[in-house]
């Protein structure tokens, strides 16, 4: 009998098993404030319907979706902005749940260690 996978951080925090700073949701994805951010300003957008890697999204509707909302909460937040997606544990994916950073709000241009 297999075991189904623990919630991930994220649904948990959907599921509001886990208290986050939420700025922004609708009824396909919610945006909270990173725990620990790489710049004065760093969002995190997270489709309610879990993959594991963004490279697993194949239908494009739902690619699309997740860039609009992206760039809806990042235009809230700043003018300026940089969207950032790990893929992968290679690529510095810690939270194997799919989801796109909001980084902004530097005085000038930011600085080459962030993500």
């Amino acid at each position: 009998m297999n075991n189904p996978p623990a919630p991930s951080l994220f649904e948990r925090i959907i599921g509001r098993e886990l208290p986050a700073d939420i700025v922004y949701e609708d009824e396909g994805f919610i945006a909270i404030r990173d725990i620990a951010p790489k710049a004065p300003i760093h969002l995190l957008v997270i489709p309610k319907k879990v993959t594991a890697r963004v490279d697993e999204i194949t239908d494009p509707a739902e690619m699309g979706e997740l860039w609009l909302t992206a760039v809806r909460v990042a235009r809230q937040h700043a003018a300026d902005f940089r969207l950032v997606v790990n893929c992968g544990a290679g690529a510095g994916q810690m939270v194997f749940h799919t989801h796109v950073h909001i980084l902004a709000g530097w005085d000038g241009a930011p600085g080459s260690d962030v993500l």
